[in-house]
């Protein structure tokens, strides 16, 4: 009985120990988004949206970026409003890009957003500045009514239709490139009351951020 049982069991490990060698060879680590803290606050022309987010980037990513391929990370933001009678409502559906590339000549890495741009030595920096979304103005004045709930969602994803076309190919052929966090939902009450801070373009959470 012992004997029968044996072989069995290291065929089982066998199998377990070539899947990991496989995980491994494919890129090293699954990378993977997901959001924290996501939250609305009251600005001077209207609501403005900050988050958290992990990023882990795997082996494949972090690669590409050395060799001077730019990453595309886009934020989505929604607002949608309940109808009982029908399908909910979308109020406002926004989108921010984010660059994050590699100069190997100054070897140096830089995270840019619209004419906002900022420099560092390892991509370790550069990942948690991006990592920290604050200031970004999703809501005008009067596009939402107060003491009524809508439902806020956020996301980040890495866009690859923004790739070079030869890259875009591959990429969406391998699961290492596709990188996207769940949607973070949660409830939104507008309150006319509410303190109101300065608002503006969204910014990357760190000092010293210098126009082009």
């Amino acid at each position: 009985m012992t004997d029968s049982i044996m072989p069995c069991y290291g065929k089982q490990f066998s199998f377990l120990l070539l899947g990991l060698l496989l995980s491994f060879s494919a890129g090293g680590w699954a990378a993977d988004i997901s959001v924290r803290n996501p939250n609305l606050s009251a600005g001077d022309d209207g609501y403005v949206l900050a988050a958290d987010f992990n990023i882990n980037l795997n082996a494949r990513l972090d690669e590409a970026i050395a060799r001077g391929i730019t990453l595309y990370f886009v934020v989505d933001f929604e607002l949608s409003r309940s109808r009982w009678y029908w399908l909910d409502e979308q109020v406002i559906s926004r989108s921010q890009t984010y660059q994050l590339s590699y100069h190997a000549l100054t070897r140096q890495y830089r995270l840019s957003s619209g004419a906002l741009h900022q420099s560092f030595a390892s991509l370790d920096d550069a990942q948690r500045i991006l990592s920290r979304l604050r200031n970004w103005q999703v809501l005008d004045k009067g596009s939402v009514k107060a003491d009524q709930t809508y439902l806020a969602a956020v996301r980040m994803r890495l866009d690859l239709s923004q790739m070079p076309k030869t890259f875009q190919v591959n990429a969406l052929a391998n699961r290492d490139w596709n990188l996207s966090s769940d949607w973070a939902r949660w409830n939104f009450t507008p309150v006319e009351t509410a303190p109101f801070t300065a608002g503006g373009a969204p910014t990357l959470a760190a000092p010293g951020m210098d126009a082009k």
